[in-house]
C-alpha cells in the first residue's frame, strides 16, 4: 500500500528570518524613527510578540511581517493575530500565535473532501495530521491536486509519499 501524510508544519528558522527581516525594515523606515517597536519570536511557545507605538504602526508591522512571511515562502494563514492591548508606557502590544498541526475540525473537513472524490483511497486522522493510503499512486496524486485547489483554515503540506 502506498501512502502520504497531510500536515501543517512551519519551519522555525524561516519564521526567525522573517521576524529579523521585519525588524530590519522597521529600523530603516522613516516613519518608525524614534518610536518604540519590538518584534520577538519565541520558538518554544511558537508565538511572535509585537509592541508598537500606536495602532497604525502596529498595522504596518503586521503588514511587514506578512510580506516577509510570503517572501520566505511561509504561509501567512499560519499566523493568528491576537487582540491589541495597551501597555503601561502608552504603546500597544499583541501576540501572534503560529498555528501548527491540523485540528480535529479541519481534519474532518479534509477527510470529507477526500471521500467525496470517490477514489479507492482511505484517509485516516492521526493526532494532528491526516494519512491517506491507496494502491495506485495516480489516485494519491489526484487527491493532492484536489486538496491544493481547496481553501482550508490552515496551510497544508504533503509529506512522506511512500
Amino acid at each position: 500500500m502506498l501512502s502520504f501524510d497531510i500536515v501543517n508544519e512551519i519551519n522555525a528558522q524561516e519564521v526567525d528570518n522573517a521576524v529579523n527581516n521585519t525588524l530590519k525594515e522597521v529600523s530603516t523606515r522613516y516613519d518608525f524613527r524614534g518610536l518604540h517597536t519590538e518584534v520577538e519570536f519565541h520558538k518554544k511557545e511558537n508565538r511572535i510578540h509585537i509592541v508598537a507605538a500606536e495602532k497604525m504602526k502596529m498595522e504596518a508591522v503586521k503588514d511587514m511581517l506578512i510580506k516577509h512571511f510570503i517572501k520566505r515562502k511561509l504561509e501567512p494563514k499560519a499566523l493568528e493575530f491576537g487582540d491589541l492591548e495597551g501597555t503601561s508606557q502608552g504603546h500597544v502590544k499583541t501576540d501572534v500565535i503560529i498555528k501548527e498541526g491540523i485540528d480535529r475540525e479541519t481534519a474532518k473537513k479534509i477527510v470529507k473532501e477526500i471521500k467525496n472524490l470517490k477514489l479507492k483511497v482511505q484517509p485516516a486522522i492521526q493526532d494532528d495530521q491526516v494519512r491517506v493510503t491507496g494502491k495506485k499512486i495516480d489516485e494519491l496524486q489526484e487527491v493532492i491536486q484536489h486538496l491544493k485547489g481547496k481553501r482550508f483554515d490552515v496551510p497544508l503540506q504533503f509529506v512522506n509519499m511512500k
